[in-house]
Formats: C-alpha cells, structure tokens, sequence
C-alpha cells in the first residue's frame, strides 16, 4: 500500500502547494494556516483587553460641570477649582485623541500635571478625592515623606504605582489611565537653595527619582512592593498616561512670597487695603520661581507645570463646611444619631462657638471634626444604651465638654 503523501493537517494542501510546511507530533501545518491563526489570536487578545476595561469606563465632564460637582462638596477655593477642572478635562481629552484612530493630526497633547498649594486642612486632599469619584478613574493617594533613594531603607519611588495597581485590581490598562495623588510633596524638598554636598537620601534624591514617573516613561513595578518580596515578577507599566496631582503645606513660603512681591511699601500713596489683603492671602501669588527657592528642583517643576494656590479658610468658609456640603460635619453627626434611632439637634451658638475654636487654633477644616469629636463623644458613648430619642447639643453643654477635653490644652499657633 503507496504511503500518502504530506499534507496539511488543517486545511488539506499538498506538500507541493505550500512553501513550508511544520511537522507535529500527529499532524502537520503551513505557512498559510499559521498566519491565520496568528491573527484570530490577536483579535481574541483584543476582545479580552477591551473587556478588561469595563469597570473603569472613562466619565469624561465639561470643566463647568467638573467645578459645579466640586462646589457640591468643597465650599470655596473657586481659583483652584478652575485650574483642576481644566487640567483634568484636557488631560482626559488627550486620552481620547490618543484612542482615536481616525486621528488626523499629528499634534501631540502633553500632560498637565498640577501641584496644589495651600495650608493644612484647607481641602487640598478633597478636591482630588472628589475628582477621582466623578470621572470613575483608579485613584490612589500616596505620601511622599515615606520615599528614600534607591537603595536606602524606605519605600521607592515605584511604589506609588503599585498602590495604583491594588486599587484596580492589578488592570494594568485601567491602571495606565488613572490619577495619583502625591500629599506632603513639600517635605522631600532640599534644605537649601544650594545644591548639597552631603546625601540627602529622602529629599533632592526622590525628586530626582521621580522624573521619569512624571514624564511618561515605561517603568517597572514591583506588584507587592519591592522591599518584602524582591524575588517577585516586575510589571511593566507606561506613566505617559497617569495625571498626578501634588499638593504640599509649603510651610514659609509666604515669606519667600513676601520678598518677591514686595508687600512692605512705604509712601503716601500706598493702598495700605490692598496692602493687608495681600498679606492675608499671599500664597495667591504663588509661582514656580517660589517653589525653586522653596526647594524643589527645576527638573521636577518642568514637569510640574500646572501650580495654583488654595486660599486660608475664614470664619465663614468654616461655618459653611460644618452645614452646607454634602458630606458636612452636622450631616454626618445627625446621621450617626439617626441610626440609633436619637434626632440630634445642634443649636446655632454651637456652631459659632466651633468655628471660633477652629479659628484660634488654626486648624483648618480638619480641625472642626476634632472638635465635635470632643463635644459629642460622651453622648455617642451613652446614648445608644439610654431610651433618649433626642438630643439637642447646646452653648452650656458643648462649652463644659470642650473644656474637659484634649483640645483645650492646645497652645494658639
């Protein structure tokens, strides 16, 4: 019996009929099929990537509807609304061009990363927060004091992204697109204008760590961090994509303000309103030039090109933040009393009483939870064991508490 002759296992061809063909175990395939099934299996590979983005589909709003969603939640700081509003929506833009395939042009949007300044409490951290809950992005806030150089005990500067990467579930796509939030990024400034001689491991050396990040740079993450497991598989991701948002106190950097604006004139023509205002808020004329003398280093402010400033919060923003937002303090309070089934009522003298506190101790609006912490936690603790189903929370009863607490042996600042 004649022995049959060579032929392809998947669609039947001769061994004459094709340039190769690739001897198997019990069968044999062509160039033809090979080619074919290379592409069947890049288009299910796509199909799953496509697939793998569904729970992270981008929310993409107008700046006007980006701030009206802020103001829903943040009471004030209109200058620093806008900016975020702008660089977000033309950050998420870019992100759509860069999908895009029928693009025409061949112009190159960069990313717009924003550094935030302002004094503690004022909601520097809130406003990213809020962002990151419209657009339905990854979002991961992380702080810069815990970073060293390479090398040194201390997290590097990767790890930023694999915080990132928990957040969503280790989706690299998602990942890719999404927003950090570097807080304290003031406290791994240099000690002096001067480059220093001596190793400074947790400051000039970070920001020199993280340029390549804030660039857009393929970079290699250790997926539980790189300390505990250094035998781990690197993943790589591209930070082209990734908005980051810094946000630091810059404690002193008024005065470096003051020196440049020069608040102090002297003559009979001086505006001496115009004068005090400025004093009050000088963080308002806040630029990269400040920053540079602040310490942070010319490379990482080049890729930082979006600064705007979050003003000092009065007694009337304060007294908003406690009533008006959405997550206000006394909403939140008479919240916790209603599910133990206690109305809570909280009378007007309190409030004032609250902001005047916060005012004196200059605490921001941080500083208010702290203070209905310590006027409320008594009746938090016997309440719910009582059959009282109101409480009203009034001048006497607020003042005794406070003055029995903690915070009333803080020193005025």
């Amino acid at each position: 019996m004649a022995k049959s002759p060579l032929h392809c296992s998947f669609c039947g061809r001769n061994r004459d009929e094709v340039k190769i063909l690739i001897a198997g175990q019990e069968g044999h395939i062509c160039e033809n099929c090979v080619d074919h099934a290379r592409e069947i299996i890049e288009q299910e590979l796509t199909v799953k990537e496509e697939k793998s983005n569904t729970s992270f589909k981008l929310t993409v709003k107008k700046p006007m509807e980006i701030k009206k969603f802020l103001d829903e939640y943040i009471i004030g700081q209109d200058e620093a609304k806008k900016v975020l509003s702008v660089a977000v929506y033309n950050h998420f833009k870019r992100l759509q061009q860069k999908s895009s395939e029928a693009m025409a042009s061949d112009v190159d949007i960069e990313k717009s990363n924003i550094v935030m300044v302002g004094e503690t409490g004022t909601g520097k951290t809130l406003l990213a927060k809020t962002i990151a809950k419209l657009l339905n992005v990854p979002f991961t806030i992380v702080d810069a004091t815990v970073f060293t150089e390479a090398g040194y005990v201390g997290e590097d500067v990767e790890s930023i992204l694999t915080r990132l990467l928990q957040v969503c579930n280790y989706d690299i796509p998602a990942a890719e697109r999404g927003i950090v939030y570097i807080d304290e990024i003031d406290k791994i400034a240099r000690k002096g204008d001067n480059p220093s001689i001596t190793r400074d491991v947790s400051g000039e050396g970070v920001q020199q760590g993280m340029l390549k990040l804030l660039e857009g740079t393929d970079v290699l993450v250790p997926p539980q961090g790189g300390r505990k497991h250094p035998e781990q598989k690197l993943i790589k991701i591209n930070t082209q994509n990734i908005l980051f948002i810094c946000g630091g106190a810059f404690d002193g950097i008024d005065k470096v303000i003051a020196r440049r604006v020069q608040t102090n004139t002297i003559g009979f023509n001086v505006d001496k309103e115009l004068q005090d205002s400025m004093k009050r808020n000088l963080l308002q004329y806040v630029n990269a030039q400040d920053l540079k003398t602040f310490g942070l280093i010319p490379e990482l402010l080049g890729r930082l090109p979006v600064v705007t400033h979050l003003d000092p919060l009065d007694a009337s923003t304060l007294r908003q933040i406690l009533t008006v937002p959405k997550n206000a303090l006394v909403k939140q309070y008479t919240k916790l009393f209603e599910l133990e089934g206690i109305q809570l009522t909280i009378e007007e003298e309190v409030l004032e009483f609250m902001v005047a506190k916060a005012m004196e101790f200059k605490l921001g609006a941080r500083g208010l939870r702290s203070i209905c912490e310590s006027m409320l936690t008594d009746a938090m603790y016997e309440l719910p064991s009582s059959d009282i189903k109101s409480f009203t929370l009034d001048i006497d009863y607020a003042r005794r508490k406070f003055d029995t607490s903690k915070m009333s042996l803080l020193k005025v600042a």
